[in-house]
């Protein structure tokens, strides 16, 4: 794959955060990770299914994220499970952390991508969906869902 290809390819998804969260802000973060990591993460082995972001001594951190072993990493293989510094610029922590902390708000990752050969992680600041919430969404899906199969064997 030329490096053109990857220049903002979607390595993984959070896709379950879009229904159990009402997704307000999203930002852009770095993420430091060790070699190994960068290569397995190049090799389709990364998972953001569990994962979370917490904000610890004016740092952000992303926690439960998997990204699998290098397969040729030997000795210097990495913990799977280990938690990630995220780079964000200090306006950025600031309202992430005034927002979590005043009115109750979550720090959710979306999707882990390249742009421009570097890594990046799109975060999200969401609030948390109640089960009636996710009846209505799952009712809008279908509703939508009903109405493109209508419109489509209209067409033909």
């Amino acid at each position: 794959m030329a490096k053109d290809d990857r220049s903002n390819q979607t390595i993984a998804e959070n896709r379950k955060a879009g229904f159990d969260y009402h997704l307000l802000d999203t930002f852009e973060a770095g993420v430091v990770l060790l070699g190994t990591e960068v290569k397995s993460i190049r090799d389709g082995g990364a998972n953001l299914r569990d994962s979370y972001c917490r904000l610890e001594n004016g740092e952000a951190y992303l926690l439960g994220a998997h990204i699998a072993q290098y397969s040729h990493g030997g000795s210097a293989s990495h913990d799977p499970v280990r938690r990630r510094k995220l780079l964000l610029n200090r306006d950025e922590l600031n309202k992430l952390l005034g927002k979590t902390t005043e009115r109750g708000l979550t720090i959710v990752p979306l999707r882990l991508y390249f742009k421009d050969g570097r890594i990046k992680l799109a975060i999200a600041l969401a609030k948390g969906k109640k089960s009636f919430d996710k009846r209505e969404t799952i009712r809008r899906r279908e509703a939508e869902r009903e109405t493109r199969a209508a419109v489509k064997s209209r067409r033909v």
